[in-house]
């Protein structure tokens, strides 16, 4: 084998969230069989479905597809849907911005690699910084981001029993503590993997902490507002000088058209399309041009509100049922309030293995799930809730689900000594 550099090696071993699309990868290939409760992708809804059937109708003219598959745009993204893009925000949330605030990414994902890195590591004037995470559980695909291995740092979370099995994480700021050694404070809301969502409060608290430190709060809106407002309830969303935000297309519907939205200060626009050219000479333009005028029309909130939010809502509420019909209260398991995303965390107290055995054992019937504990980035404090959660998502068919759950159940089981 060649030699490999500290970057080759850090990049190229298996992380989370590679094992994450590894799981998809092998389901795909056996399509009968695999119960893909795991991983992120939206469901197929049929009236999603037939909108992007009638939007890529509408582009497929010869010489409209011949310039969006045959030109590059700026590194920045296209001009038409960065304008229309930012018109659709100052509508929506009043937010004084224009076309300058707004960069397209490979998918959020790509866009994250930039800001983390761009916020973390080493500083001209010598200083090393960290990215904040207030509270942990938090998104899986952050934790290898970073070309600083110690670039990431995080606290837990209070908790707030709300039921018999169920709880909600807050931000702890009796212990949250930030200094120099902070380049950025990062929060996804709704939360992956836990549903959670922020609540107004901690996020002006948020705020005010980025402003006395003068760092970005960087937001990740991948399943929240305006699109595909995967929330289950009201939340308000700020714009300030102190506070990039993440949007994406992917919980759309269309995850494999990889077009992430930075929305942020004009300085930070500049970096990331410079980074752009670098990396990627230009963003794919396919996304762009496929909903441009559906963010024009506003179609894209519509539809996120009368469509998508219901879909997933009933389907969350239907899987509870299933686990509450599935699960004893001998076992014990809690959920974390489901108030956004398509995730449930679920928490299984003093787990007699630890969470990664449960998914081993899973995926040996066919049921693939998260371990939790690849969603405590940075986390330095030691806790056994690491190993004794996992995430599920409902985005899969009831009957998927169903079965799905009932394995999950019967091997629980056999873990705590006991039989359904």
């Amino acid at each position: 084998m060649f030699q490999i550099s500290l970057f080759g090696e850090k990049f190229g071993k298996i992380t989370g969230i590679g094992e994450l699309m590894n799981d998809i990868g092998d389901a795909m290939r056996k399509p009968d069989e695999a119960i893909l409760m795991g991983g992120g992708n939206p469901a197929k809804i049929p009236e999603m479905q037939s909108v992007f059937c009638s939007l890529l109708s509408e582009i497929s003219d010869t010489d409209t597809f011949a310039n969006i598959i045959g030109s590059y745009d700026s590194p920045q993204g296209n001009e038409t849907f960065l304008q229309e893009t930012a018109d659709y925000f100052r509508r929506m949330f009043d937010w004084n911005i224009t076309h300058r605030n707004i960069a397209v990414t490979n998918g959020s994902q790509n866009a994250f690699f930039y800001l983390l890195n761009i916020f973390s590591g080493t500083f001209s004037n010598g200083a090393k910084k960290k990215i904040l995470f207030p509270m942990v559980p938090e998104y899986i695909g952050y934790a290898d981001q970073t070309l600083d291995d110690d670039a990431l740092y995080s606290y837990l979370p209070k908790i707030e029993y709300t039921g018999k099995h169920s709880f909600k994480y807050h931000v702890d700021f009796d212990a949250l503590k930030i200094d120099e050694s902070i380049g950025a404070i990062c929060v996804t809301r709704p939360t992956n993997p836990t549903g959670n969502v922020i609540t107004d409060e901690e996020m002006d608290r948020l705020l005010e902490l980025a402003k006395e430190h003068d760092i970005p709060l960087i937001v990740d809106n991948a399943y929240g507002q305006p699109f595909p407002g995967i929330l289950f309830r009201r939340t308000k969303t700020l714009f300030d000088k102190h506070i990039i935000h993440s949007f994406s297309l992917s919980k759309l519907g269309l995850p494999s058209l990889r077009t992430g939205i930075i929305v942020a200060d004009e300085e930070i626009i500049a970096m990331i399309s410079n980074m752009n050219a670098v990396v990627n000479l230009a963003s794919g333009t396919f996304g762009q041009a496929l909903t441009t005028r559906f963010i024009a029309e506003d179609k894209i909130t519509e539809l996120s509100r009368t469509v998508i939010t219901p879909f997933y809502k009933k389907r969350s509420q239907e899987t509870l049922a299933m686990i509450n019909r599935w699960f004893p209260d001998t076992i014990p398991y809690y959920i974390h309030e489901n108030e956004g995303a398509f995730f449930l965390w679920m928490w299984f107290p003093k787990l007699p293995v630890n969470c990664y055995e449960l998914y081993r054992r899973l995926k040996s019937r066919n049921v693939y799930v998260i371990p939790g504990c690849y969603f405590f980035p940075g986390c330095k404090d030691f806790s056994e809730m690491k190993n004794e959660c996992i995430r599920i998502t409902f985005s899969q068919e009831p009957n998927v689900l169903e079965k799905g759950i009932r394995i999950l159940a019967e091997e629980v089981a056999k873990i705590y000594g006991g039989d359904l």
